[in-house]
């Protein structure tokens, strides 16, 4: 299964629990895994709390630390080297076990499509098996 999501700011993590949660009521598979793949250079997938929205903005400025803009090769090119390093270190993709037909999460677990590079129209893949 695939679907879109429209980011609306350059940097943002947008909660997709409950589409890629959709995906796997769609494949009835009652125990199996779920993989949430995105087939971008400067997105990526996390799992982390998304109750408190501080959390996703710790996580956003830890990484901008981590990966200031303007300061590699690659700017010189595209100007999003940057996205490109988050994207690479966070990942493109997560697995999580399915159980009793739904996402095995944690209470305060969410899946976001972390944005790196936007405002963008994003692909999200998904497979359960």
């Amino acid at each position: 299964m695939e679907f879109t999501v429209r980011t609306r700011r350059k940097r943002e993590l947008v909660d997709i629990t409950d589409r890629v949660q959709q995906a796997v009521r769609a494949q009835e598979v009652s125990e199996g895994l779920c993989c949430v793949y995105v087939p971008h250079a400067t997105a990526a997938v996390v799992v982390n709390e998304n109750a408190d929205p501080q959390v996703c903005e710790d996580l956003l400025d830890a990484l901008e630390k981590l990966f200031p803009d303007g300061v590699w090769r690659h700017d010189r090119v595209d100007g999003n080297a940057s996205a490109h390093l988050k994207a690479s270190v966070v990942g493109p993709s997560k697995v999580i076990p399915v159980v009793g037909g739904r996402l095995a999460l944690g209470r305060w677990q969410a899946v976001m499509l972390a944005e790196f590079d936007g405002p963008r129209e994003r692909r999200v893949v998904v497979v359960v098996r």
